[in-house]
């Protein structure tokens, strides 16, 4: 996801022409212009989750449905599908940090972080570490000032300074596994270029055909 260059800048985002191919793909699967939770989920293949999966997904989905309404209309579909597209860490990580920030108030604290990797664990299974000695490792290596609370600032720039805690993030929720479902179940005419390393890009570049 990038080389932690400024968020200013030229930033790819999906060409115009693709966003109509794409509005009526979406508009295809989602005649009312609107996809539920449900549909999020069936769509990623995650049904049937447990109660701490389900939680995740739940989390994800909100961080998507920007205004709040319970569901994801187009415009917050392009929107999600630019922030995946899109090779700048420090938006991606931006992105995460809204996600493990589950009451919104602008900070993670440790119970957040680990209730976020219980549930990533039921999701993902067994990891290399436990969701307590990751809890422990983020904090004790980016919470500079030790009040038990992350910012946004301190979650950027510690993470994107350790590639082992990058990696971790980056699996929690695989931005690059929802775009190739997006592309290979909903979008013939969009291929996805997998020799982009996943270690620093965490997805391919996406080619959109034009019409």
């Amino acid at each position: 996801m990038g080389n932690g260059k400024s968020i200013a800048g030229d930033q790819r985002a999906v060409p115009t022409q693709a966003t109509h191919v794409w509005y009526r793909t979406f508009m295809t699967e989602y005649p009312s212009g609107l996809q539920t939770l449900h549909e999020f989920k069936t769509l990623l293949g995650l049904q049937g989750l447990n109660q701490k999966a389900n939680k995740h997904i739940d989390q994800v989905y909100n961080t998507f449905d920007t205004n709040q309404d319970g569901f994801i209309d187009f415009l917050e579909f392009i929107a999600a599908v630019n922030l995946i597209v899109q090779e700048k860490m420090e938006q991606k990580l931006k992105w995460y940090f809204k996600l493990y920030d589950v009451d919104g108030n602008g900070s993670i604290d440790k119970n957040e972080l680990l209730d976020m990797f219980v549930a990533v664990q039921a999701l993902n299974g067994q990891q290399t570490l436990s969701p307590e000695e990751f809890t422990n490792l983020v904090f004790r290596k980016i919470d500079i000032n030790n009040d038990g609370e992350l910012t946004l600032e301190e979650f950027i720039n510690g993470i994107a300074k350790d590639q082992d805690l990058l990696e971790i993030v980056y699996k929690s929720f695989n931005l690059s596994n929802v775009l190739r479902v997006i592309c290979n179940g909903k979008q013939p005419d969009t291929e996805i270029d997998s020799s982009k390393s996943p270690d620093k890009a965490g997805l391919g570049k996406v080619k959109m055909k034009s019409l």
